[in-house]
């Protein structure tokens, strides 16, 4: 049984768990990171370690815990009135995110965990797909031809994410708009057939 899937949600577990992550972003502005410690978090946080420990198990998984709530998405993608603005903004947005310093360390502390435990990811790309899904039943709802969701992913997402990671400078706008646009003959040739 893993304890931190039995953690109710509200109450006081609510409170630490916002107490913790206030404190962990704090830490992370004011502190060295390699310099950020459980006792140190517990200690801003107001809580003992073990109760950190008992939570998150250890200090990777709290960081990509805080990691993953600061990557949910704030607001819907910006409705442009066309599925194809509205994808091409959110993508050139996602990549800027996503390739700053902040996103950096929030991607690698996310994808530190996934040895171990791949939740953290999974609900990162689930915010991903959620995006994707209102851009899409907007389309829907305007009548326009829209690619499935997954496609998106392969074509636009997954390429960001790589030059993200493994390249030595992040996607450009015009790379990420190139993307979009050498998914769009695909995204028309599917919808006649």
């Amino acid at each position: 049984m893993n304890i931190r899937e039995n953690i109710r949600p509200g109450g006081r577990s609510a409170r630490v768990q916002a107490s913790v992550h206030q404190a962990v972003r704090s830490l992370l502005v004011a502190t060295d990171r390699s310099d950020v410690t459980i006792p140190l978090i517990a200690a801003e946080a107001g809580v003992t370690p073990s109760t950190i420990y008992r939570r998150w198990g250890d200090l990777q998984e709290l960081l990509a815990d805080v990691a993953v709530e600061r990557l949910r998405p704030d607001a819907p993608p910006k409705d442009t009135g066309s599925a194809r603005t509205d994808l091409m903004q959110w993508a050139e947005q996602y990549a800027d995110e996503m390739a700053s310093g902040p996103g950096r360390a929030m991607i690698r502390d996310v994808l530190s965990s996934v040895a171990t435990d791949s939740r953290n990811a999974g609900k990162c790309c689930g915010y991903t797909r959620e995006q994707l899904q209102v851009i899409a039943g907007r389309a829907r709802e305007r009548g326009e031809d829209f690619p499935d969701v997954e496609t998106v992913i392969d074509a636009v997402v997954a390429p960001i994410m790589y030059r993200i990671l493994f390249d030595d400078a992040p996607p450009t706008a015009g790379k990420v708009s190139a993307l979009v646009e050498r998914m769009m003959p695909q995204w028309r040739s599917s919808a006649s057939s």
